[in-house]
């Protein structure tokens, strides 16, 4: 019988929604501005879609591992308690101890930094796989979203998926709640592999030629927007762009909101999008695609909540992205926590990747 590690993060993903970007270091903040734990919901995805045989599950006390898998009718036996407020030393114990066991596959839920701490313990003696539960994930070790997580977990014991390599990315979050981009390879983890359901790791496109174009991008932009609506504005260099062409300063990392060439907000919460709309109910948001990912909404942009996007409206959704993007990018993907309004996404749409130019190209739901 197959053994595997089961682990949470209870606080990952926690700044998301508030705008923070992560809550490393900073949990305390993200509590005050009303954060709202969501690692135990993407977990329980995951969990509701096991098939429960084939395997012994080895897991931490409480709201690590034990409080979920006893919701779902799991037997397990417990390996480590922390104390009540987790920290990522209680990552590194668990797997320290998943090691000793010699585990055959762990599977965590929460996003890069508990990715990085696995695999600090792990290297890529140990396979690994991630429920996407974190603020950014560029890293490649997760899965799309959490219930094709339990897809590959399932197709793994039966012995049906090869391993692959995966890269283990994380950044410095204090620089990225600044607007500073610091990514680092922490190392390559092994993870069961099947064809788009697990995600690639984070690419950045640059050349002359793709910043001219994002240029172009953004003077179309700029023409658009001067029709009263109020512009929901996601993070990237391409939608920086377009805030370079109406002359405003544009939150690189964060969401932004615009009106008629004025900004009404810089680094937005979800909260405070929602209030923006309710004075502004004319509004539209306009979005870019993790290069390489293809992720549109759900992956460090949370603050861009399934209620903001159903209160936009899905036809006043505009995507853009360079054509160098858009040629490392297979197709689109989303992962907003809202099953139907994924379903509702999906499909083809047309991706603005120049001036008065578009592609079309089609968001897979899982």
């Amino acid at each position: 019988m197959m053994k595997v590690g089961f682990l949470v993060n209870p606080i990952a993903g926690m700044g998301g929604s508030v705008g923070l970007k992560g809550t490393d270091g900073i949990l305390a903040k993200a509590v005050e501005r009303g954060a709202k734990p969501v690692a135990a919901k993407r977990a329980s995805q995951a969990l509701n879609n096991l098939e429960k045989k084939g395997f012994s599950l080895y897991c931490c006390a409480g709201s690590m591992g034990a409080d979920l898998l006893d919701e779902y009718g799991f037997k397990y036996t417990i390996i480590h308690t922390p104390k009540d407020n987790t920290t990522n030393e209680d990552t590194i114990k668990a797997c320290s101890e998943f090691k000793r066991l010699q585990v055959d596959l762990v599977f965590f839920c929460g996003g890069d930094g508990t990715a990085r701490d696995v695999y600090s313990v792990l290297g890529d003696e140990t396979p690994i796989l991630g429920v996407p539960a974190g603020v950014k994930m560029y890293s490649g070790v997760f899965a799309v979203n959490p219930r094709i997580s339990a897809k590959l977990f399932n197709g793994f014991v039966k012995g049906e998926l090869r391993l692959t390599d995966a890269e283990v990315l994380d950044i410095d979050e204090d620089k990225y709640r600044s607007n500073v981009l610091d990514s680092r390879l922490y190392g390559i983890a092994r993870v069961p592999y099947e064809r788009a359901l697990i995600q690639h790791s984070k690419s950045v496109f640059t050349s002359a030629d793709d910043e001219r174009i994002k240029k172009n991008i953004g003077l179309f932009a700029s023409e658009f927007m001067r029709d009263g609506s109020l512009y929901i504005v996601g993070a990237g260099s391409t939608t920086k762009a377009v805030f370079d062409a109406l002359g405003l300063k544009k939150t690189l990392l964060g969401v932004d909101a615009v009106k008629e060439g004025l900004l009404l907000g810089v680094d937005l919460a979800e909260k405070q999008i929602l209030a923006l709309l309710d004075k502004h109910p004319q509004a539209k948001i306009i979005i870019s695609p993790i290069g390489a990912q293809g992720f549109v909404f759900g992956r460090g942009n949370q603050q861009i909540s399934s209620a903001v996007i159903n209160k936009v409206g899905l036809d006043n959704i505009i995507i853009i992205a360079s054509p160098a993007k858009l040629a490392k990018t297979d197709y689109l993907l989303v992962d907003t926590g809202d099953r139907l309004l994924d379903e509702r996404l999906a499909g083809y749409h047309n991706v603005v990747c120049n001036y008065r130019m578009g592609e079309r190209k089609k968001i897979l739901c899982f």
